[in-house]
């Protein structure tokens, strides 16, 4: 099965309070975002994000630039249903991020549990490539991923683990890291997966 037809799988059969990466408020993410001060007009992308509720909190804070990308078709159209009218104040974009082309660049890049699906050499460099260019300077991209004490597995596919000085080394040719830390999330099915968040800054 293609990448994609997992997903519009997995976004067709389960409902939302299903997925391991669930979460009713994407707290993490939303904080950063505020301790980085990112004005409200910034362009924001938020990679991956299927039927998350970052969007839903973005709006909420007012922010008026958002750009949703996500492989499945299926996940997309169950956010549009949930935001209602405020759909329309989300750009979408149906698309596997290594076939991302941006026809403009971004102030702030977030990446929750996507990247770590890129788990060969190739596909890292592939993504490294995209946000080099896709990131404008001194725009923040902010990625988190599972830890070296995360899963090994996600949704039956395999994963790749990181830890700051790996993180480091894919994005240090443009990037400048700026912080890292690891945060437990706990699954709608009471597990807890370990996670490492790194903030970079485009130099």
């Amino acid at each position: 099965m293609s990448q994609k037809a997992h997903w519009e799988n997995v976004f067709a059969t389960k409902q939302e309070t299903e997925v391991s990466w669930y979460q009713k408020s994407p707290k993490t993410s939303l904080d950063l975002i505020s301790k980085l001060a990112i004005p409200s007009a910034a362009k924001i992308i938020d990679i991956g994000g299927g039927d998350s509720y970052l969007v839903d909190g973005l709006l909420e804070l007012g922010y008026t630039n958002i750009t949703l990308l996500d492989i499945s078709a299926k996940a997309i159209d169950r956010i549009k249903k949930r935001l209602g009218d405020k759909a329309n104040l989300v750009k979408f974009i149906v698309s596997d991020i290594l076939d991302f082309n941006p026809s403009e660049t971004y102030d702030f890049w977030h990446d929750r549990a996507s990247f770590h699906f890129q788990t060969d050499a190739h596909q890292i460099e592939k993504y490294a490539q995209i946000v080099s260019k896709a990131i404008a300077k001194n725009g923040h991209m902010v990625i988190g991923t599972f830890s070296e004490n995360g899963p090994r597995k996600c949704s039956g596919l395999d994963i790749t683990q990181y830890n700051e000085a790996k993180m480091n080394a894919i994005f240090e040719s443009h990037f400048d890291l700026v912080d890292c830390f690891t945060e437990d999330h706990i699954t709608p099915f009471d597990t807890i997966q370990n996670f490492i968040f790194c903030d970079f800054i485009k130099k």
